[in-house]
């Protein structure tokens, strides 16, 4: 485990709560509220809503996020999206309107906090979350301005796999098989899990495997929430996963100017396709930041590396400064 990884990191400046909301199907959200001790309670204040990476829960990155940037002045909260963690829906469900709906109503409940200053929220997404409250955003103006970090296009993962590796045939198998193992699922059969991280490393594992089996299978980043088991941690079912073929996060990206976008990614990710296709197309203003050094998965945690300060003046700048 790199020394500087954290992904359980607390903090005695920040004061935490558990927060349960409805988003607009009436399904409950569940979410961790953050707001640094010294806040002044008279003044209303700048918030952020952070989500996890697909197939994790808001334990693992979304959580240090939050409570790294409630230190820096702003009210955070990170959610659970639903299907997965504490919030509402049958688990480990894909749903990518569901998942940005989630931004949604979080963005509800904060802008209805007394503490809170509706017109300064903004959003983080990490890993697949990126393209959630990206997509989010494109219908929620509400959200002020909008950061990613190790952002993954799950449409187009799932689509074309990394640097478009997956062909046309393949995909179609894919789809095949999910279609009928619908058919078993309805007669009442067990389900079927898909992608997600591997359970144990063979000398054939890709070092896509490895980076994330180092976080979600060790004590680095596992954690398996209550009603969860750690056989189905991180795996989506087959046959909600195919969900994501229809999935078109950057299409109109654009539209969410003028308010700013801020691109984050590892020089070394392997996931870095993503912020550059969203970059390429976003409108002004944006901004691609490079972290030297840095992997897919050390964007998670590693508090080293990830660039608060960039995170902090991009907020600051675009809500105003925080307390």
């Amino acid at each position: 485990m790199p020394a500087d990884a954290d992904n359980f990191y607390t903090s005695s400046e920040v004061r935490a709560q558990a927060v349960r909301f409805g988003n607009q199907y009436q399904m409950e959200v569940a979410g961790n509220l953050y707001a640094p001790k010294a806040l002044d309670p008279d003044a209303r204040h700048a918030a952020l809503v952070v989500g996890h990476p697909m197939g994790a829960v808001k334990e693992q990155s979304a959580n240090l996020y939050a409570i790294k940037m409630a230190e820096r002045g702003f009210v955070t909260l990170s959610i659970d999206l639903p299907c997965w963690g504490e919030s509402a829906g049958p688990r480990n469900r894909v749903s990518p309107d569901m998942y940005a709906e989630a931004f949604s109503a979080a963005v509800d409940f904060l802008g209805t906090q007394p503490a809170i200053d509706r017109e300064r929220i903004g959003a983080i997404g990490i890993c697949g979350s990126g393209s959630f409250v990206i997509s989010a955003a494109k219908i929620d103006p509400r959200m002020k301005a909008i950061a990613t970090v190790s952002m993954y296009d799950m449409g187009a993962a799932n689509r074309h796999a990394l640097n478009g590796s997956l062909a046309l045939e393949q995909r179609k198998a894919i789809i095949a098989e999910a279609a009928q193992q619908r058919y078993s699922e309805f007669g009442g059969g067990p389900l079927k899990y898909t992608s997600g991280t591997v359970h144990e490393l063979t000398a054939r594992s890709s070092p896509i495997e490895r980076e994330f089996y180092e976080f979600y299978r060790k004590p680095r980043g596992e954690f398996t929430p209550a009603g969860a088991t750690p056989g189905t941690t991180t795996h989506p079912t087959l046959t909600s996963n195919v969900k994501f073929m229809n999935f078109y996060p950057f299409n109109d990206i654009e539209t969410i100017s003028p308010r700013p976008l801020l691109f984050i990614t590892g020089d070394r990710a392997h996931s870095r396709e993503f912020s550059e296709d969203a970059y390429r197309r976003a409108a002004e203003p944006k901004e691609l930041v490079w972290v030297r050094g840095a992997g897919h998965v050390d964007l998670y945690d590693r508090v080293n590396l990830i660039p608060w300060d960039r995170l902090t003046a991009f907020f600051q700048k675009n809500l105003g400064a925080a307390a």
